[in-house]
């Protein structure tokens, strides 16, 4: 397994060495770390990685390599089938079973009705409907079913259903130097443009120069700033949950931005804007930035790009406290408008493919409250998107 693992890494384009993977593997004689598989992540990383722009695809490779495995000497014996790791808790039901199930009735029944579980259930359950377990129906626990519920200690989401998330999450920074297998998204970009010469004057003016040597019957050189792309753009990046689908074709936009663009800038955000957004999704809880301080500080000419799959609990946009994760003081479409008001020029560019846009009341929600100016991440939406902006 740790030679697979070297192997990945070097196909997933890190400059790992075969010195390094020695020295690693010197450590695990040494017993440098521990036996846990948190232990050997940490060694392997300082061992491995010698630039923080790689760790988002170094964590890919070891998720990927060590997913279920408990102890480092787990992974030296033997490679686990993957069936055997499969929860066997886990109920999947039939589209009728679905049906069957109703939800609760509404946001303040789901969290009134948690609070007097929490309050009642004493010990451990599976499977049922009533009490927070597993394998069942109820609106509360993990690897079960319901329309509308709190997932607690489930490791990713399943049925896209859940109202509220308690849990701990760790989401991953967007990689800006990702090779693109086409030009075409630049392209796209490049139709918002708006030339002006600004900076130090350092590159040759030809036309001015011929004339002033003609002019003046020696060699006269003019110089002149170099012509950048004025525009200014700000985006707001949606990451987690369900855009974990999406990494990709996300990372392709934002590696081409940063290119297009001299004057850009970003923030994440988690299924809706709220009262707080950050740059570090691995300390998105301690180092936010207030929404109100990013609408201060970018001016009204700035053109805004939300990207986001827009589909999450209608109650995260419309209710206080409705945050999958936490209990936020006003409702997101209240930041949103804010957002859309302080900018004229915005768009929201959307991964999920336009034909399933009308049957997820979310994506209608937002898409109406931008103005229609919602636009498939393809490259024809991309082409829109840009025209819309530059109007």
């Amino acid at each position: 397994m740790f030679v697979t693992f070297f192997q990945e890494l070097k196909a997933a384009g890190l400059p790992v060495t075969l010195r390094e993977y020695l020295t690693l593997m010197e450590g695990m004689e040494r017993d440098v770390a521990g036996h846990r598989v948190e232990d050997f992540y940490f060694l392997s990383r300082a061992a491995l990685v010698k630039d923080e722009r790689n760790l988002d695809k170094f964590d890919r490779v070891f998720a990927r390599i060590f997913n279920g495995v408990a102890t480092v000497a787990d992974a030296a014996e033997a490679e686990i089938p993957s069936e055997w790791l499969m929860k066997l808790a886990e109920k999947f039901l039939t589209e009728e079973e679905k049906a069957s199930i109703e939800a609760l009735g509404g946001w303040d029944k789901l969290m009134e009705t948690l609070r007097r579980r929490l309050k009642e259930q004493t010990g451990r359950h599976q499977g049922g409907s009533k009490w927070i377990g597993t394998a069942g129906t109820s609106p509360f626990g993990a690897y079960g079913y319901n329309p509308e519920g709190i997932r607690i200690g489930q490791d990713e989401s399943r049925h896209r259903r859940a109202v509220k998330v308690w849990d701990k999450r760790e989401f991953k920074d967007l990689d800006g130097d990702v090779e693109l297998g086409t030009r075409n998204i630049k392209i796209a970009l490049r139709r918002l443009r708006r030339f002006a010469r600004t900076g130090a004057a350092d590159e040759l003016d030809l036309d001015e120069t011929i004339r002033g040597t003609a002019h003046k019957g020696f060699l006269d050189i003019h110089l002149r700033p170099e012509r950048h792309n004025a525009v200014k753009v700000l985006i707001f990046f949606d990451v987690g949950g369900s855009m974990d689908w999406h990494v990709a074709a996300t990372e392709e936009l934002f590696s081409a931005a940063r290119s297009e663009f001299k004057h850009l800038d970003y923030f994440y955000f988690h299924n809706c804007l709220y009262e707080r957004v950050w740059k570090s999704n691995a300390r998105r809880h301690q180092e936010t930035i207030p929404t109100w301080q990013v609408l201060n500080t970018y001016g009204a000419d700035y053109k805004v790009i939300f990207v986001g799959d827009a589909s999450m609990s209608p109650y995260e946009i419309t209710v206080p406290g409705g945050s999958v994760e936490y209990l936020n003081d006003e409702s997101g479409q209240v930041w949103l408008e804010r957002v859309f008001a302080a900018y004229p020029h915005a768009v929201w560019l959307n991964p999920v493919a336009q034909g399933h846009w009308e049957i997820t009341t979310s994506i209608r929600m937002i898409r109406h409250m931008v103005g229609g100016r919602m636009f498939p991440l393809t490259l024809e939406g991309l082409d829109a998107a840009m025209r819309e902006l530059g109007r």
